[in-house]
Formats: C-alpha cells, sequence, structure tokens
C-alpha cells in the first residue's frame, strides 16, 4: 500500500488534530503535532513539555476520533506517537488500522487519495481495529526499535499531487446511431455538441483570471463577486450534454471551478462568522457559558482559516485576517480564563458556606463558635474578591446579603461565650483564692473574694452554654459569703475589744494586762499597780503625790470600764490582782 499525500496535506492534517487536541484536552495549547509518511505508514506524532501531565489514552482518543472524520479510500495504518520535547525516543505509541466501510461516489476523492475533497456526503466512513488502542514499551523495547524520527526524510517519502487526467470519450459510432433513428436534430443543436463551446472558453478564461482575482481580494464582498462568477460559470457548463466530444473537459472543468468557489465559500463564511463574533464582543458577556459560545465561534473562524495552505491564492488574504483572529481568541481565552477562576470561588465559598451552617447545628464550646465565626469570615473574603466586571457579580452580591447576617451571629455568639468562659474561669479562680484566705483566717479578704466570685457568676448570660455550671455555683458561694462575714464581724468585735482593753490597761503606768479565750476576758493587775495600792493602803496620807493614787476610786473605775468591754463584747470577764487572786468576776446574764 502507499500512501500518496502532499505535504501541504500533512499540514493541514497537523493543524487539524492540534485544533481538535485544543477543544477536547485542557492543556493541548502545550502540545506540537507532526504528520509524516514512512514506509507506506502515516504516522504522527504529539509532543510536549517535560512538566505537563499528559493523558495518552485521551490523547490517542482524540486523534482517532479525527482520523475518522477523514475519508481514506484504501485501508490505512497509522501509527501515533507521544514524546517529550527533547528527547529522541517516545514514551507511548498506538497502531490504528482504518478500514473502508463505504464505497466512492463518481467524483469524489478522499484526502488520503489525489489531495483533493469531495462534495457534500462524498466522504465514506472507517473504523479503527478492534485491538487494544494503547501500546506503552518499555524503555528497552523503544531502544531496540530504529531511532524514532520519522519527520527526517519526510520531503522524499510524500508524494506529490497528481494531475487530474481526463480521457477523451469518441462519440462518433454513437452520434451516427443517434441520427439513423430520426432524432439528431435535437442533439446536434445543444450547447458545445456541433457548434462553438463559449461556456468552456469562458470558463477556461475564468480559470485562469480568477486566480488572479482571488490572489488579489481585499475584502468579504470582492470574495464573493469572484465566487459569484465561478458559480455563474459552473453552473454554464452544467448545459453541455453528456454525448459532447467536450463534456469531458467541461466536467474537468466544473470541478474545478466549484472546487475554488467552495475554498472561497469556506473563506466567506469564516469571515461572515467573524463579523458576527466581532458585533457579540461589543457588549459585555454576563455568563461563562456566553464566553464559551464566544470562544467556540472563533475556533470556528479559525480553524478553516488555518486550514488555507501557503500556496493558495486565499493564503496571503487569510494571513492577515488570522493575526487579529487569534489575538481576539486569546483574549476571550483570557477572560474564560479568569471567570472560571472566579466561578470555582464561587462554587468553593457555597460549599464552606454549607460546613459553617453545618458546624453552627452542632456548635456546644467557645471554640466550635469561634470555628463557625471563622467559617462563615472566609466565605465572605472569598465573595468580596469577586470582581464587578465578573459574571458571577451579581450572585456573589445575593450570598453576601443572605450570608453577613449569618456571620454576624455566629460572631456574637462566639463574643459571648468568649465572655461567658472568661467569667467562670473568674468565678472559679476567685472562689479558690478567697478559700485560701479563709485557711488563713483572713476573713476580710475572703469575704471581699467570695463576692467578686458571685458577681462573675451571676454576670454568664443565659443562653451561653456556662449558664447552667455558673447558677450551680451560686448558693454554695453565697453560703460561703454569708459565712465569712460572720466571722469578719467576730474578729472584728475581738479586736475592738483588744484595743479598748489596751487603752483601759494604761493609765501613765501600765495598770494590767488582758487576754482573751473561749472562757471571755481575762484581766491581771501588774505588781507595779498592786505595789502602788499596797502602799496607799498602808500610808493612805503619803506625802508623795506624784505617786500617789486613789487606788479605792481607780480600781471601782477600772471594773465599770472592763465591765463595759465584756458587755461591748459579749463575754464574761475575770479580774486577778497581780498574785492570781480573783478581786471581780463578770458572767453572762450575771
Amino acid at each position: 500500500m502507499k500512501v500518496a499525500v502532499q505535504q501541504e496535506d500533512l499540514q493541514l492534517l497537523a493543524k487539524t488534530l492540534q485544533e481538535q487536541l485544543l477543544v477536547e484536552v485542557s492543556t493541548a495549547e502545550v502540545f506540537e503535532v507532526k504528520c509524516a509518511v514512512n514506509k507506506d505508514e502515516l504516522m504522527i506524532l504529539t509532543q510536549h513539555a517535560s512538566d505537563v501531565i499528559v493523558d495518552a489514552q485521551l490523547i490517542f482518543a482524540v486523534i482517532e476520533e479525527v482520523l475518522q472524520s477523514l475519508a481514506p479510500h484504501k485501508e490505512q495504518r497509522v501509527q501515533c506517537f507521544l514524546r517529550v520535547f527533547g528527547e529522541q525516543l517516545p514514551y507511548a505509541k498506538c497502531f490504528l488500522a482504518l478500514k473502508q466501510t463505504g464505497g466512492w461516489r463518481d467524483g469524489g476523492m478522499g484526502r488520503w487519495g489525489d489531495g483533493e475533497t469531495g462534495g457534500a456526503g462524498e466522504a465514506i466512513s472507517y473504523s479503527s481495529s478492534s485491538s487494544a488502542l494503547t501500546y506503552f514499551p518499555s524503555i528497552d523495547e523503544i531502544e531496540e526499535e530504529e531511532l524514532f524520527d520519522p519527520f527526517a526524510d519526510v520531503a522524499n517519502l510524500s508524494a506529490s499531487k497528481p494531475g487530474f487526467q481526463v480521457k477523451p470519450i469518441l462519440l462518433g459510432a454513437a452520434l451516427v446511431g443517434i441520427l439513423v433513428l430520426g432524432g439528431g436534430a435535437y442533439f446536434l443543436t445543444r450547447p458545445c455538441v456541433m457548434s462553438e463551446c463559449k461556456e468552456i472558453q469562458n470558463a477556461e478564461q475564468l480559470k485562469t483570471k480568477s486566480s488572479q482575482l482571488m490572489r488579489h481580494a481585499k475584502s468579504e464582498k470582492e470574495l464573493v463577486a469572484v465566487q459569484q462568477q465561478l458559480v455563474a460559470a459552473s453552473n454554464a457548463l452544467n448545459t453541455i450534454p453528456s454525448w459532447s466530444p467536450r463534456y469531458q473537459v467541461s466536467e474537468a472543468l466544473k470541478a474545478s471551478l466549484s472546487g475554488r468557489a467552495e475554498k472561497i465559500n469556506q473563506v466567506v463564511k469564516a469571515l461572515q462568522t467573524a463579523s458576527l463574533a466581532t458585533q457579540k464582543v461589543q457588549t459585555p458577556a454576563y455568563s461563562l457559558e456566553e464566553l464559551q459560545a464566544r470562544q467556540h465561534l472563533w475556533r470556528k473562524v479559525i480553524a478553516p482559516l488555518e486550514a488555507i495552505s501557503s500556496t493558495s491564492e486565499l493564503y496571503e488574504l487569510v494571513q492577515g485576517k488570522l493575526l487579529n483572529y487569534r489575538v481576539r481568541l486569546r483574549a476571550v481565552n483570557q477572560q474564560i480564563f479568569t471567570e472560571e477562576k472566579w466561578l470555582k470561588k464561587l462554587i468553593a465559598a457555597k460549599a464552606v458556606a454549607v460546613a459553617a451552617e453545618n458546624r453552627e447545628a452542632t456548635a456546644k464550646s467557645l471554640n466550635d463558635w469561634q470555628k463557625v465565626q471563622s467559617t462563615w469570615l472566609v466565605v465572605l473574603n472569598a465573595l468580596n474578591t469577586i470582581p464587578l466586571t465578573s459574571a458571577e457579580y451579581q450572585e456573589a452580591q445575593k450570598l453576601l446579603l443572605d450570608y453577613k447576617p449569618k456571620f454576624a451571629v455566629a460572631r456574637d455568639r462566639a463574643t459571648k461565650e468568649r465572655l461567658a468562659v472568661k467569667s467562670y474561669q473568674q468565678t472559679l479562680s476567685t472562689a479558690k483564692q478567697a478559700k485560701i484566705y479563709e485557711q488563713q483566717n483572713q476573713w476580710q479578704a475572703a469575704a471581699t473574694y467570695w463576692d467578686q466570685a458571685l458577681h462573675f457568676a451571676k454576670q454568664i448570660s443565659e443562653d451561653s452554654l456556662y449558664y447552667t455550671q455558673a447558677q450551680s455555683l451560686i448558693e454554695p458561694y453565697s453560703a460561703a459569703l454569708k459565712q465569712a462575714q460572720e466571722k469578719l464581724q467576730v474578729v472584728s468585735s475581738l479586736q475592738q475589744t483588744r484595743t479598748d482593753l489596751d487603752k483601759t490597761c494604761i493609765n501613765g503606768i501600765r495598770i494590767c494586762t488582758s487576754s482573751m479565750d473561749n472562757a471571755g476576758i481575762i484581766v491581771r493587775l501588774t505588781p507595779e499597780y498592786d505595789q502602788i495600792r499596797q502602799n496607799n493602803l498602808a500610808n493612805p496620807y503619803s506625802e508623795n503625790s506624784d505617786t500617789a493614787v486613789d487606788v479605792t476610786n481607780h480600781l471601782q473605775i477600772l471594773r465599770e470600764a472592763l465591765a463595759v468591754i465584756s458587755d461591748n463584747a459579749n463575754v464574761s470577764l475575770f479580774l486577778y490582782d497581780s498574785q492570781g487572786q480573783v478581786i471581780y468576776t463578770r458572767t453572762l446574764g450575771g
């Protein structure tokens, strides 16, 4: 089997494959596709950078799908390879056996034949073999093969386009027979039978002239004018009957003119589609789907124009347009990339919002409510980053109206729980300190701390998670406060009693000493006072007036003062002299 294709056909196939990969594979923009013919087999190489992750199965499947859309006129064997840029050997390959499943119609030639594509409806279908699609050889297996370079001699292996051959058909005998039968008048008067053939002359002139007209066309309007001339000339050739000796020439001319008209038609349609796409980009896109539709439209414009070979009369016109169209496509691609980013952010924000609601439904601690608050904050921050120019902006703003109150609720609840935790911890720590002061008999400090502990406990809000725990502390803390206050009152009374006793027992000299125990107040006269008292009793009229004391009156006053102190302290009183003899007693109720 011999594969005969022109180099331009291989380039067109490569461009077609690369365009389809761009549509089907997200990373196809970094791929390079080349086609060649080697040893009667079509070889397709796809190369990519080393840092690109490739799904080899998908790449081969896309190539197979494109090949199925073409029309080989006989069984064709195809080898496909995947290789990293800079490497000599492929890392994956597959074999496709494309088989013809339909027949050719007259005049229809596939891309794999003489390079001219047949008219609509003239393509045949084929299918790949049922064997495994992809084969991944080991490094050893590849190294055993020839060095992989299917494009080294591609120019020598590609066949040139064969010329169109027309075999003249002689109708002399048939015409004689027809004339004998009596119907010759009609047949001989048909165009191009016996007379000169203006239709063919005009067609041949236009065939020569149209190349120049196509090459110098500067606009869609000029192309349409040339196309109309080609169609008119082709239609005129339809009047030439099949028995005309010029019929085969007319058919060849008609095929040539129709082919040129079709090429122009493809370009005109692409330019018309470009005009539509240009109109659409004048208004902003309001959805990702609309941007994707514009992307498809520009690709629909660019693909047929890129298929125009450098040898075509339309190449210069097409190249001038393609630069602008590719720029437009890149702009749309960038818009889609940006819009997809905002769409992903919007979708992610919705998902996080669901997580926040789930956390809120099960929150049972300050830590839980803080997580709810922070989760809602992540949602709001994500939505706030979506710009006004994005198609997702309006939905983001609607979601913000819904989510902001929920964030506020979570924030307030987290704040309330944080304050509740603080108050509860202060309650416990203050109560602990109050107990320490109790153990040290520091009742003033103990009473103060018990009072503060109760204050902290009563500050905890009713809807807080710590409210029940705080309420359970109020009753025992209140009892502890009351006890501390009572102890403080007793201590204060005793302190006042000691102060009063100290003042009473000193009058120029220390008259007495005092102490207190469970029995009551115990007062003892000092030896000095007893000596003065004894001296005055023995010599009441002494001249020593500086130390003279009216002992009898003073002792009476002392007893009365001590009695008052005993009554105020509500305890018994025992008065002794310096020798331990009881001088005076006063018991409670006596």
